[in-house]
């Protein structure tokens, strides 16, 4: 069975969501219900989050060796999902949690029903954001970019399955770094947007996925080809304030200059909380950038 994790910004749990998820014992038996199973991460809106926003697979629940009466549920490498659309608790004055009667408990379990509905919003279908055939990143399937069509036992299975899907991952991907950065180069600044109106920017993860980096915004960036192109071959990275590091190795400085930021500072999400994370930074410029 599918569940809801309830996470806040200014929580003073250890949670990481891609990771882990504390929570106290108290929750256990309901938690317990999809250990093996997706949950969904819902951030309360009138706490200044983004209701429903990402899903991961619950792999198992132990018991947290750090903080005595509490547990920990261990997220699944390479699950962990932020959506391309933030989904609200209630869409047209309903909830969109139809199956359960009290939706307010920080760990509850959700309706296989309820779950279809949440990924169905949160995956979303933005052709605007969907890479140009020739980019790097593999495009997108005419069969899967078809018009949603209403509910059926089949659809909503399949729809659950591409959760797994690297093809649709990649792409849920884009559009959520895309709709954080405002289609914007985090490097240059430059927004540029084509005649068809598709964003000329990638989304690149600052820990690749091959290197166990998350499908999560706060390990991407919005990038311009020749930013994205160098950024992967450690020819610039990023300090954890931001600011751009240009390695010994760029054969034109004068011109990498002109290229970026006058501040020589990556711009930040609309969103705080979904800034680079220090983590992957470090990562980046542990083992990627040249010094």
């Amino acid at each position: 069975m599918p569940g809801v994790f309830v996470h806040r910004r200014d929580t003073h749990y250890a949670d990481e969501p891609y990771g882990q998820y504390q929570f106290p014992k108290v929750y256990l038996s309901r938690a317990s219900q999809f250990e093996g199973d997706w949950a969904v991460y819902y951030e309360p809106v009138k706490a200044g989050g983004r209701g429903f926003y990402a899903v991961a697979w619950v792999e198992r629940i132990v018991p947290d060796p750090t903080r005595d009466g509490h547990y920990l549920a261990l997220i699944k490498p390479d699950t962990y999902l932020d959506f391309a659309h933030n989904v609200p608790r209630t869409i047209d004055g309903e909830l969109v949690e139809r199956d359960l009667a009290n939706a307010q408990a920080a760990v509850r379990p959700l309706s296989q029903r309820d779950f279809v509905r949440i990924i169905d919003l949160g995956l979303g279908d933005d052709e605007n954001t969907l890479p140009r055939i020739g980019d790097p990143a593999t495009p997108f399937p005419p069969s899967l970019r078809d018009n949603p069509r209403p509910f059926r036992f089949e659809q909503e299975r399949v729809r659950t399955e591409s959760l797994t899907s690297r093809i649709v991952r990649d792409r849920v991907f884009r559009t959520a770094v895309l709709a954080a950065y405002d289609k914007r180069c985090a490097m240059t600044g430059l927004k540029f947007i084509n005649g068809g109106g598709r964003a000329e920017v990638a989304a690149a993860h600052i820990r690749p996925v091959a290197a166990n980096g998350p499908d999560s915004v706060n390990n991407g960036l919005a990038l311009s080809g020749t930013a994205h192109w160098m950024f992967d071959r450690g020819l610039i990275s990023l300090d954890d304030d931001l600011s751009v590091l240009v390695s010994r190795h760029v054969n034109d400085i004068d011109s990498l200059k002109r290229l970026l930021r006058s501040d020589r500072k990556a711009i930040e999400p609309l969103d705080p909380a979904l800034r680079p994370h220090p983590s992957f930074l470090a990562w980046h410029r542990e083992n990627v950038f040249k010094l």
